[in-house]
């Protein structure tokens, strides 16, 4: 059910946020910026009118997601956060400072699931029409864009052999005991036992000792699947969906295809990069498309199976323009993309081909493709894309598009606070102090003293 808002009588006795913020303050402006009414009219369907209990405004979930990917915050500090924060009120819709906090960190969860990674995706598309408005970003600007791959990495451990074991075991025991399943033997303190005997041992380089507390840690897995497939109830299809990944652990080699990595998410993927400081990375290939002026992220799409880069071009370029609504006149892809087999209209451009026919602005545009790199980085460590906590395949595609989104936001708040900074340069250029040989706050450099002073 969709929240009313209704006035209270405490209101009159309250200070308004315009009348205690800061109006040039980046956060306060570009609250003002922002189509707040998309968001209704997207997530209103989504909605029940009557029945229900009346829900969370949607201006304060969409904003609270905007401030967790713009600040790098998780659900729980975001809304700690929140409280303690005018600016951070007054951009979720509030007019009134408030001392309670506004939800719980799950109702974010809950509504990422309402809402799926298709409609979230409107995020990411009203950062860049506010960029559009606010001339920060031009038409012009999508003609060129440069497209690249990274790795987003799941929030797992790192996938041994003895751990991937014990762990599974500790998963299937702890599930037993919910259903009251009763095993034979859990072997708790055996497998943590040889589990650090393991340990202590591959660090020693005693591989031969290492591998036979190994195999015991795989013994013990093994008598706790075949007690389960004795005691559990067929029709439980979650603790089936637990003894199947558990056998799937127990028969993979190290040549084995399609790989488990994780009890809880088994969506998690190998990929290998080529990079010298991480050889592996579990988790799944995203591809970034990002504009050659400017730097704006207009699309992030999540692939799994571990496409080559090549392939994932043509479905790069199709969200880049269901968010922006404009196709792209020529896309910039580094060596990893050839043989893509894209026929779309967009003329894409690889490095090493033609290159003695180019002129010198095309090698010019050329140059820029490395621009991506650092929109890579940014969205990855500033805007909580090196390392997802959400759940499932369609929480890879939700935290990729916000991050994106989380990295406009922070594209705008700077662009807001130079136009600030300028302001304030030329205020106090203007003032009387700055006249008589001081140095000026906002160049840096000493004025000379006027001659009518």
């Amino acid at each position: 059910m969709i929240a009313k808002k209704r006035p209270s009588a405490m209101d009159l006795f309250r200070s308004h946020f315009k009348q205690i913020l800061n109006h040039r303050h980046p956060l306060f402006r570009l609250a003002g910026k922002i189509n707040w009414l998309v968001f209704e009219r997207e997530f209103g369907p989504t909605y029940s009118e009557g029945m229900g209990r009346p829900a969370k405004p949607i201006r304060l979930l969409v904003g609270l997601h905007y401030l967790k990917h713009a600040f790098n915050e998780s659900d729980e500090s975001v809304v700690d956060r929140w409280v303690e924060n005018p600016y951070w009120q007054h951009f979720c819709g509030f007019e009134y400072f408030q001392h309670e906090f506004p939800l719980e960190p799950t109702t974010l969860v809950k509504w990422r699931k309402r809402v799926g990674p298709e409609k979230l995706e409107r995020l990411l598309a009203e950062t860049i029409e506010t960029a559009k408005r606010e001339k920060l970003l031009k038409k012009s600007h999508l003609d060129r864009v440069n497209v690249d791959t990274t790795v987003q990495e799941k929030n797992i451990a790192f996938p041994t052999d003895a751990r991937l074991y014990h762990h599974a075991r500790e998963v299937l025991v702890r599930e037993a005991k919910k259903r009251g399943i009763p095993l034979r033997q859990s072997f708790k303190r055996k497998s943590k036992a040889a589990l650090h005997r393991q340990n202590r041992l591959r660090h020693a380089r005693q591989g031969k000792k290492a591998n036979r507390e190994l195999k015991k840690i795989k013994i013990y897995l093994g008598r706790v699947v075949r007690d389960l497939i004795r005691k559990a109830d067929p029709s439980d299809e979650a603790m089936k969906e637990l003894m199947l990944r558990a056998a799937q652990l127990l028969t993979q080699t190290r040549q084995s295809k399609d790989k488990l990595y994780s009890m809880e998410a088994p969506e998690v993927e190998c990929i290998s990069k080529g990079k010298a400081h991480k050889r592996y990375e579990f988790g799944c290939k995203v591809g970034i498309v990002s504009t050659s002026l400017g730097n704006w992220a207009i699309g992030a799409q999540t692939f799994h199976g571990r496409p080559y880069d090549g392939h994932t071009l043509d479905k790069s370029l199709t969200q880049m323009e269901r968010i922006t609504g404009r196709k792209a006149k020529h896309a910039y892809c580094d060596r990893g993309y050839r043989g893509h087999g894209y026929e779309g209209e967009t003329e894409v451009h690889i490095p090493g081909r033609g290159k003695r026919k180019r002129t010198r602005a095309e090698r010019k545009w050329m140059h820029r493709r490395s621009a991506v790199e650092p929109v890579i980085g940014h969205v990855k460590h500033d805007n909580r894309m090196i390392r997802n906590f959400l759940k499932g395949v369609e929480g890879d595609q939700m935290n990729a598009i916000l991050a994106a989104a989380g990295y406009n936001m922070r594209k705008m708040l700077a662009a807001f606070a130079d136009i600030f900074l300028r302001l304030l340069q030329i205020l106090l250029e203007r003032r009387n102090f700055s006249l008589f040989g001081h140095e000026s706050v906002a160049t840096g450099l000493k004025t000379e003293p006027a001659l009518n002073a």
